[in-house]
Formats: structure tokens, sequence, C-alpha cells
């Protein structure tokens, strides 16, 4: 009843990650094109399957806490040993692990992204507002050279 169990609920978390992989791909789109709105829709779209895989996760491993089993491979690999589904079971959980990792991958992709349009827009208003970051120059000696401050563009 266990396995059955457990090939339950990797079986819908499979599909799960599935459409979180597609997500996160399509938020990689939405990031390149810059479309804010087309990105709040996706972030609503992946609240409620990761909510999914975090609820089917504690199950598993309550389920084999509760089968005083280690809530990891082991303790699945003990109850696949067990189970006439264990080959099927075993299967799944490796497919999942995989998906799961595609979409870590492609995550940070995205967080790269982020982060690297962050600094761009952080860098555009520092020149708009006037800040004193002046770039990093060097002279004929190779030291770094001073210029003098910028005006903002507003005063320019």
């Amino acid at each position: 009843m266990h396995d059955t169990t457990l090939l339950h609920l990797f079986t819908e978390d499979i599909g799960a990650a599935k459409q979180l992989l597609e997500l996160i791909d399509a938020e990689y789109q939405a990031l390149s094109e810059r479309d804010l709105p087309r990105l709040e829709n996706l972030l609503s779209d992946k609240k409620p399957l990761l909510t999914q895989l975090a609820h089917h996760g504690n199950e598993r491993s309550q389920l084999l806490a509760s089968l005083e089993l280690p809530p990891d491979q082991a303790g699945l690999e003990a109850v696949a040993s067990q189970s006439a589904q264990g080959v099927e079971l075993l299967t799944r959980s490796a497919e999942l692990a995989a998906l799961l990792e595609d979409c870590q991958t492609a995550n940070l992709r995205n967080g790269r992204i982020i982060r690297a349009s962050h600094t761009s827009v952080t860098s555009v208003l520092s020149i708009l507002r006037g800040g004193n970051e002046t770039p990093g120059l060097y002279d004929s000696h190779g030291s770094t050279a001073r210029i003098a401050p910028q005006r903002p563009l507003n005063r320019a």
C-alpha cells in the first residue's frame, strides 16, 4: 500500500515538474522580452506547482519515516526492494529527480538574467541621477584616473 501511495505521489509530481519547467522556460522568454505582465502571470502559475511539490515531498518523507526508514534514496530503495512495483518506483523517482534538476538549472539561468538586468538598470539610474560613481578609467600609467564628478542629465 505504501508503495502505491509513493508511486502516485511521484507520478503527480512528475506532471507538476514538467509544467514547472515549461513555465520557467516561458519565464526566460518573458525576461528576455522584458514582458512584466507576462512575468507576473507566470509567477502566479508557478506558485501552486511549487506548493504541490513541497507538500508531496513532505508526504513522501513522512511516509518513509512512518515505516522507520530514512526519508532519502536509501529509504526509498528499501521500500522498492519489498514491492512488486519497486522498479517502477525507482524509475519514477529518478525521473522526478532529473526534472527537478532541470528546473533548478533553468531557474539559475533566469536568475542570471535578472541580476544582469538589475545591474544594468541600477547603472542607468545612477547616471540619470548624477551619481558620484565614476567609471573605472585608467591613465597612461595604469592607475585609476580621477575625473570630475558628472552632473545629472536633467542639469546638463
